[in-house]
């Protein structure tokens, strides 16, 4: 039973994460890090490497995300979503076809096709998929993170497979610390181990190579697979499985865990959609100049999906020098250079960027 739910948020999870980089928003990529320019396009916004404060938000609401699973739910994330959990998973049911003395070199076979979609899946990430087709196998920068992450990949999930999940990978460990006794477990119901057959088949079945009837165990992932293969044998002698998921969900911990995470969530989604279409940063250079003459570079950044005119000038009795009429394209920073002359002594002026419904006043020092 539980094998037929996983199968089914696993295909979705792979359609969905392979997917993503096609779905485009305002003409951009709905996820997508540009490295050339340091920013993330976050499903039709923009946020900027320098706005620290987001970046900060947002890690602070994935770690209260993770910890509230894994306190309320185990390890549902390894058994049911964890990229390299559906990988194995789906590879073993298509070599499941070719019966079980061809099965394991056939998934070893089968995960060179898997390894090179998460190779190329991960590069659209941070390239455009349009361009990856075009530039694949042309441009050494990206056939080299391809064909790196390739080999890398098949390397890891077809020699170290499951292995990973009980030694290398830090989440399982988490749950020592995080899970108490009340949090969803796969649990061997010892009460009744009497009428238990001891097949083993429980054992076999286990990706990871535990037996569930001597205890809880770090290693297990709650795939359910020791469920499934229980009720399939108990229920021909009218039996519920020995093994089953054990725990209570709706408990205080829920919901005040579950609650801060909504409040962290709403508030890193008002982070970002209050921000400023245009922000406009500006620093006078320390460079030696005649008396009354100074030089200033500026930053524009466009937070918004359209293009707009903006201008520069300066409410005070000052001459600006330099392109002063700028168009800023969506989702642009735009950076540049201008000499402001004054025929008074003067120690701040102000310099203001105008232009449709945009107004921003920055005052700097002037020597």
């Amino acid at each position: 039973m539980w094998k037929k739910y996983r199968t089914i948020v696993e295909i979705l999870q792979a359609l969905i994460l392979t997917g993503l980089p096609f779905l485009t928003i305002n003409s951009h990529s709905a996820l997508r890090f540009d490295i050339g320019e340091l920013k993330l396009y976050f499903f039709g916004t923009v946020i900027w490497i320098r706005e620290f404060y987001l970046i900060l938000a947002a890690t602070l609401f994935f770690l209260l995300l993770f910890t509230f699973v894994t306190a309320i739910f185990g390890r549902i994330w390894c058994g049911w979503l964890c990229p390299q959990t559906v990988l194995l998973d789906l590879s073993d049911n298509i070599a499941k076809l070719f019966g079980r003395k061809k099965r394991q070199m056939a998934q070893k076979i089968i995960l060179l096709p898997f390894s090179a979609l998460v190779s190329i899946t991960m590069i659209w990430y941070f390239v455009p998929p349009a361009d990856v087709f075009k530039e694949l196998f042309v441009s050494t920068t990206i056939t080299g993170f391809f064909l790196v992450l390739w080999i890398t990949v098949y390397l890891e999930l077809a020699f170290m497979g499951r292995k990973f999940c009980t030694s290398v990978c830090p989440y399982s460990m988490l749950q020592n610390v995080l899970f108490d006794k009340d949090t969803v477990v796969i649990e061997y119901d010892v009460s009744r181990d009497d009428t238990c057959m001891k097949c083993d088949e429980c054992v076999r079945v286990c990706p990871v190579g535990i037996d569930i009837k001597k205890g809880l165990s770090s290693s297990c992932i709650a795939c359910a697979e020791c469920i499934d293969i229980c009720r399939t044998i108990s229920k021909k002698r009218g039996m519920l499985p020995f093994p089953d998921y054990k725990g209570n969900v709706l408990r205080p911990k829920t919901f005040w865990m579950g609650g801060i995470t909504i409040v962290f969530a709403v508030i890193l989604c008002l982070l970002v959609w209050t921000r400023p279409p245009v922000d406009f940063l500006v620093t006078r250079e320390p460079d030696p100049l005649p008396a009354g003459l100074n030089r200033y570079a500026y930053t524009i950044y466009n937070n918004s999906p359209r293009t707009i005119q903006l201008d520069l000038s300066s409410p005070d009795n000052v001459i600006i020098i330099g392109e002063k009429q700028l168009l800023l394209k969506p989702f642009a920073s735009l950076h540049g250079k201008i000499m402001v002359k004054s025929t008074t002594k003067q120690d701040k002026i102000n310099i203001m960027l105008s232009g449709e419904g945009v107004s921003i006043n920055r005052e700097t020092g002037f020597l």
